[in-house]
């Protein structure tokens, strides 16, 4: 038996687990669903023994890890942002021209020719009812 931290982990057990599981660094969507299934499988469980805890900690390790360098997205450009908010309220132009104050200034914000203010991405965010932060997180990022 092993002792860190105080937890007692007994090593036979916790090879035997190993050996069942056979956790590896995940590479692909199948095997990150077969981790994912085994650790369901383990929290849908109250009676966990400390072994078994383990295996469940070291397989959400792996799973995180995949998952943070395969579905990690990417920064987007306050322009992507606005477009994407757009689209999702099925809005065009003309819909905004109350925030940007003309059609020229929506055409060409949207087009780059002329950056989103602090006072644009101030009524866009009450517009769309979103956090400011994701327009300067997107100017500092994108």
């Amino acid at each position: 038996m092993s002792a860190a931290r105080g937890i007692v982990v007994d090593q036979k057990a916790y090879r035997k687990l190993l050996s069942k599981v056979a956790p590896v660094v995940i590479h692909t969507d199948e095997e990150n669903e077969r981790y994912l299934t085994q650790l369901e499988a383990l929290h849908d469980r109250a009676d966990l023994t400390t072994e078994e805890q383990r295996i469940a900690e070291l397989l959400t390790l792996l799973i995180e890890a995949y998952e943070e360098k395969r579905y990690r997205l990417t920064p987007a450009s306050p322009i992507a942002v606005l477009r994407h908010l757009m689209e999702s309220n099925g809005l065009n132009q003309s819909d905004l021209i109350d925030v940007f104050g003309s059609a020229s200034i929506v055409s060409e914000v949207l087009k780059k020719k002329r950056e989103l203010s602090k006072a644009h991405i101030q009524k866009l965010s009450r517009r769309f009812h979103v956090s400011p932060e994701i327009f300067f997180l997107a100017i500092t990022e994108g």
